[in-house]
């Protein structure tokens, strides 16, 4: 057979060593990677693992449960407004609530959680998170009334409000909850509104 015009043996044999040389390196590489490819592969064929029944009850704890923290005290588009007010300020703390029901705040004697403290070019606005007796929203609308509050309950959760001037305050109670907010000057929109259906969801 005629060989073909060109084409020399040894740079092909060269060639094809390094060629050879190449894949070997390549295989060597990629041998420790090849235990977490095969468990990778058996995994995925068989599918999400299952969620542990504590890992889902604290998942669900995180989502149910009472604000721990400030930021989530509020819902998204509030949160946003509180933070871009002009001069706004947020301070946390477990401070006592600023309320003028401190006849109440005796008998229920809340056990703070947080305070959340806003100071703004309008004004000023707090919130307290605490827990107080299982009774409390009773006890509240049995005697704010006498001190100007206004007081309705849905399901067993107590909301009373409190309007001088200036000054609006409001207090909720129910489910071993307390939540109180004093808005002296700034009074955002359905701040209150927000706050409890952040904190009874």
């Amino acid at each position: 057979m005629a060989r073909v015009g060109g084409r020399n043996a040894f740079i092909a044999w060269v060639v094809g060593i390094g060629c050879l040389a190449t894949l070997g390196v390549l295989a060597y590489l990629a041998v420790p990677m090849l235990p977490a490819s095969l468990a990778w592969l058996g995994s995925a064929g068989q599918g999400p693992a299952a969620t542990s029944d504590a890992v889902a009850a604290a998942g669900d704890e995180a989502v149910d449960g009472p604000p721990t923290e400030c930021a989530d005290l509020y819902g998204e588009p509030m949160w946003a407004a509180m933070r871009f007010t002009r001069g706004a300020v947020m301070t946390p703390s477990s401070d006592a609530p600023v309320t003028t029901a401190t006849t109440l705040v005796t008998a229920v004697q809340p056990q703070v959680t947080m305070t959340c403290s806003w100071h703004a070019d309008a004004g000023t606005v707090s919130t307290t998170l605490a827990t107080v007796p299982t009774d409390a929203g009773a006890i509240a609308a049995a005697a704010l009334p006498a001190a100007g509050f206004a007081c309705t309950t849905q399901n067993d959760r107590t909301t009373c409000t409190r309007s001088d001037g200036d000054l609006t305050e409001t207090i909720a109670a129910g489910g071993g909850l307390w939540l109180s907010t004093s808005e002296s000057g700034w009074h955002p929109e359905g701040y209150a509104a927000d706050t409890a259906a952040n904190v009874w969801r």
